[in-house]
């Protein structure tokens, strides 16, 4: 179905976020699978992070992770293949934004690509303002560049003086 898309292999990072059911579980369960992507390697995982959710006030909160992938894959082919993850986890797609959901996969950043299309842009909007963002890159790799907004630390210092996030440990610990 999805014609598999050779490009050289680039370091990329995806933002995987849930705030339905178990969202440990979701996590690691998207983790698993982003292991398993075609000419993917998963190099890790970040820990995870509670915050309090960016849309409607009345949902739970958030448990978000950062994971870190060397792909072949080009931007679009995937972008399909964790949208299809998302869909084996269970998310609906219904055009709204910022509401509760069972599992959500976005590009964060591929190499120093920067792209604007209908479907994807890259870097993720406003992923240099989102602590639930930040903080697990952060740990990842803290002189990460954001294309057109600096480091990581330095998009750190700048825009989230005072926000709180929680730190809660590795997806791969229990308890």
């Amino acid at each position: 179905m999805h014609g598999l898309s050779m490009a050289p292999e680039v370091r990329a990072f995806i933002g995987l976020g849930s705030n339905l059911g178990n969202p440990v579980e979701h996590l690691q369960e998207a983790c698993s699978a982003l292991a398993g992507l075609p000419q993917t390697r998963l190099v890790r995982c970040s820990d995870l992070y509670r915050s309090h959710p960016m849309g409607p006030g009345n949902q739970p909160d958030y448990i978000n992770a950062v994971a870190e992938i060397i792909t072949g894959l080009s931007p679009d082919p995937l972008l399909s293949r964790l949208q299809e993850i998302e869909a084996r986890q269970g998310r609906v797609r219904d055009g709204s934004r910022w509401h509760a959901r069972t599992i959500d996969l976005d590009i964060l950043l591929y190499g120093d690509l920067v792209l604007a299309t209908e479907n994807l842009k890259i870097p993720h909007s406003g992923m240099h303002q989102r602590a639930f963002v930040l903080y697990p890159l952060a740990e990842l790799d803290p002189d990460l560049v954001i294309p057109g907004r600096g480091s990581v630390r330095e998009c750190l210092e700048a825009e989230l003086q005072g926000e709180i996030i929680e730190r809660l440990g590795s997806k791969h610990e229990s308890g």
